[in-house]
């Protein structure tokens, strides 16, 4: 599968130029292109693991939990996913089927249920992300402070951009 081509310089479809800000198109062409290649790796990993979105998600939060101490039950699950109680339980069936998590039942209250993951879950999982982990996390170790304080700034910005609850586009 090859990683969709960017638009860059003047040929750009979603932002226009901005005599203003010179730099600004260049920083969010850099940033969908991150995205693009994330996107892509995020389904080569699905594609290992038979995997889909929310089953990775899942898988995220419950290896979470526990390395937390903790649990989650199929409620958590659908409240931290947000689906349904009926797609949560196709989901850790499917998880269930492929060996990623079992089902047991909460120690302190026998009626109710928590959903772990597997050792071997864990082990696939780690093996499978693990190197793009470790190169992720050498790549951000290479920032200095200043820059690291940088690009945390600019991230968090550009998350509060996106969580603006502005108008829907099509009630304009």
């Amino acid at each position: 599968m090859d990683t969709p081509q960017q638009p860059s310089g003047q040929d750009g479809y979603w932002y226009g130029p901005d005599p203003e800000h010179p730099k600004a198109r260049a920083v969010l062409d850099a940033v969908r292109s991150y995205r693009a290649a994330e996107t892509l790796v995020r389904r080569r990993i699905q594609d290992a693991m038979g995997m889909n979105e929310n089953d990775l998600l899942a898988m995220r939060c419950l290896m979470q939990a526990r390395q937390a101490g903790g649990s989650l039950g199929p409620k958590d699950l659908s409240r931290l996913l947000g689906i349904s109680t009926a797609s949560t339980t196709a989901l850790i069936d499917r998880l269930e089927r492929g060996g990623y998590v079992r089902r047991r039942a909460r120690p302190n209250d026998r009626r109710a249920w928590e959903i772990v993951p597997t050792d071997t879950s864990d082990t696939d999982v780690r093996q499978t992300v693990g190197d793009m982990h470790q190169r992720m996390m050498q790549a951000a170790a290479e920032l200095s402070p200043q820059e690291a304080e940088i690009v945390i700034s600019f991230m968090d910005r550009l998350r509060s951009a996106l969580e603006d609850p502005s108008p829907d586009p099509g009630q304009r």
